[in-house]
């Protein structure tokens, strides 16, 4: 099969095309004829050498989810048969014609998306129904910040936030991406490169403060964040794209009795993953296509890999990037 290799640390320049054995499935998994794989930026923090992979997964083929036919089968799967069209998140390996994954981790695709499309579901889906669902409890009216509303990250958490009966801020970092968020249905968004997002939310009587923040830039946007929470209310941190250290009033945690916490989903046990894809078949999928779409921004062939990472690096998309893997005759 073809895959994308990362054959040294560094630039995009490094992801190269290459021949590579078919994966075997073992007892608990199927192997999947790729259609699309997501891009990601733990691929890119891969690619860079900061973010290896797990044992169970290829050491130099990124890729953390997929869209598919069920190709084959270990013993142990009854949930799946040959020929089934799903989308997977798996441990890596995804940038290739061919790859395996927990069969309690694929979903099937939903209602109104083409296969290709699916692509762009498991990572963000299964990352924000992990955060603002599990950790975060969310419950009915509650209102959500999500910083970097235009991401994949992003899209997702406005859709599924109003979809089970939420507000959603966000900040972007620009007047087409702010306006992008609200007409998808973010409630208020906010161009962080024109605004304080804390002032911006202060200052506006529907809001004032927040039940849970989603945030992935860190640094100098912790202690506004504690300061925008309600009491009860919970931080939860999914990168630090900005600075790992921030400032932390202890004082206000305690009094507010606020939560604040985050997460990684990668190292998490394939019993974990295959709970939260439970939760979304029976909570997110029936919202398409109706309330919840992919938000997909553009879709390269397998052999431009480099291209999006370098599009991804950019941060001028909105939504999901793709790699296409091509259908042999």
């Amino acid at each position: 099969m073809k895959a994308i290799v990362i054959s040294e640390p560094g630039g995009p320049e490094v992801l190269q095309i290459q021949e590579r054995n078919i994966p075997k499935p073992a007892a608990h998994e199927v192997l999947i004829k790729v259609a699309a794989a997501g891009i990601n930026r733990p691929d890119v923090a891969q690619r860079k050498g900061h973010y290896p992979a797990p044992a169970d997964a290829p050491a130099d083929i990124p890729g953390l989810e997929v869209s598919g036919t069920i190709s084959a089968k270990g013993k142990d799967v009854k949930t799946w048969e040959l020929g089934d069209e799903v989308c997977a998140l798996v441990a890596g390996g995804g940038y290739a014609e061919f790859v395996t994954a927990p069969a309690v981790q694929c979903l099937p695709v939903p209602e109104g998306v083409s296969l290709l499309e699916a692509a762009a579901l498991p990572e963000t889906f299964f990352t924000v129904w992990n955060n603002i669902f599990d950790i975060g409890q969310f419950e009915e009216d509650m209102t959500v910040l999500v910083h970097g509303g235009s991401s994949g990250i992003g899209v997702t958490a406005i859709q599924l936030v109003r979809a089970l009966g939420g507000k959603v801020i966000v900040t972007a970092g620009s007047k087409e991406k702010c306006e992008y968020c609200t007409d998808l249905g973010a409630n208020l968004a906010i161009n962080y490169k024109e605004e304080d997002f804390e002032e911006a939310i202060k200052s506006n009587p529907a809001f004032k403060k927040v039940n849970i923040i989603l945030d992935m830039v860190g640094g100098d946007y912790t202690a506004k964040n504690i300061r925008l929470l309600k009491p009860q209310g919970k931080l939860i941190m999914i990168n630090a794209m900005k600075d790992r250290m921030g400032e932390v009033d202890l004082l206000r945690i305690m009094a507010n009795r606020l939560t604040l916490t985050g997460s990684t989903l990668r190292p998490q046990s394939i019993g974990y993953k295959g709970n939260i894809a439970k939760n979304l078949q029976a909570h997110a999928w029936p919202f398409f296509p109706e309330k919840i779409k992919p938000i997909i921004h553009r879709i390269f062939p397998l052999e431009e890999a480099p291209q999006a990472h370098q599009l991804m690096e950019t941060s001028a998309h909105i939504g999901k990037i793709l790699l296409q893997i091509p259908t042999k005759a």
